[in-house]
């Protein structure tokens, strides 16, 4: 069985290594990457560190989203959205050079991130229990522009999905996905406005910190949205790194409540990714099939930075079993689906 981490303390101790392994509901490590040590030479360290704020936001007619990600030897801001009902798809992104002018937070319950040049900027803010985006790109598709300013409400006793694995022998990943967050505000793209009302729409937000390997892998599947009743849904399954045996992060969370799945078997063929997708776990917990209706592929080709990612949105069907044992049945969520390899 996997080990919950249940108190708080340093992610890692003095000589580097990680002070604990496992999952928890609640985002309780000080992530003091000032103690990362696996180079000799120290100067060197600091661009093998990964660290990213990636937000999501479901809409009734579109999925958004914003990314300030620093990779160490560069930065990487990236927004795209998709229309479910067109399926158009836009995405545009900068390499900025050794991530000069990015400020990521050092906890994922408190501090800013943000970025700004002449062309783009991004503010992510956190205050009193809400998550504030402020997205502006007067330039984004061709002239036609895109900007947001939407606020997600996280009540302190939302759950959400944590963990902290080790990859090899000195290096690891932390991580905090949080889904379903009520999100209200607007959207505009071009002459497109759309108002977001909590009662409707849904943010969630990847906040991970570690040090990969330089080639790495990784699937990643993920929703948020509502059940016929009105209660929320959140999907996170995913692996394909790291060393799992003691934290998978395989859960959904309902109404705010994480339901934790121990191992997630995810079917799909990596040659044809727009196929159904298969999701079953091993205690007969989930089982769904994932239908694909649009692939975002996104690529980077730089010196040291190789990255490849086929992320499908589509609509999940089948069901989940709470921890009291009552089936929830899941007909038509959107969500999404991805296969990523990268050198970086």
């Amino acid at each position: 069985m996997q080990h919950e981490i249940t108190t708080g303390g340093p992610l890692l101790e003095k000589d580097g290594s990680l002070a604990q392994v496992g999952w928890a509901r609640h985002p309780n490590l000080d992530c003091n990457l000032e103690d990362v040590n696996f180079y000799t030479l120290k100067f060197f360290q600091r661009f093998r560190v990964k660290r990213w704020d990636y937000y999501a936001i479901f809409t009734p007619n579109r999925f958004f989203s914003a990314t300030i990600a620093d990779l160490g030897y560069a930065g990487n801001i990236f927004v795209y959205t998709i229309d479910f009902r067109t399926g158009e798809l836009h995405e545009e992104g900068l390499v900025i050079p050794l991530g000069k002018g990015i400020i990521l937070p050092r906890s994922s319950r408190s501090g800013d991130a943000h970025f700004a040049n002449d062309k783009i900027s991004l503010d992510f803010t956190l205050d009193e229990g809400t998550r504030s985006l402020s997205v502006s790109w007067p330039g984004f598709h061709e002239g036609r522009g895109i900007s947001a300013e939407i606020s997600l409400a996280q009540a302190r006793e939302h759950e959400s999905m944590n963990i902290v694995i080790p990859i090899g022998q000195k290096r690891f990943y932390y991580n905090h996905k949080i889904n379903c967050l009520p999100a209200s505000g607007q959207i505009r793209y071009g002459e497109m406005e759309e108002t977001l009302l909590p009662e409707t729409s849904l943010g969630q937000l990847d906040w991970g910190r570690g040090v990969w390997e330089y080639s790495s892998f990784w699937k990643w599947a993920s929703a948020s949205g509502f059940l016929p009743d009105g209660r929320t849904i959140g999907l996170n399954m995913g692996g394909g790194f790291g060393d799992t045996s003691q934290a998978s992060e395989n859960a959904f969370i309902l109404n705010g409540i994480l339901h934790k799945l121990d191992r997630v078997t995810i079917d799909y063929d990596p040659e044809a990714h727009m196929q159904p997708w298969h999701f079953i776990d091993n205690q007969n917990r989930l089982d769904l099939a994932f239908f694909p209706f649009v692939e975002r592929l996104a690529t980077t080709r730089l010196v040291v930075i190789d990255s490849e990612v086929h992320q499908m949105f589509g609509r999940y069907f089948g069901n989940v079993v709470t921890d009291q044992g009552e089936k929830i049945e899941i007909d038509g969520l959107i969500g999404f689906a991805e296969d990523h390899r990268a050198r970086w």
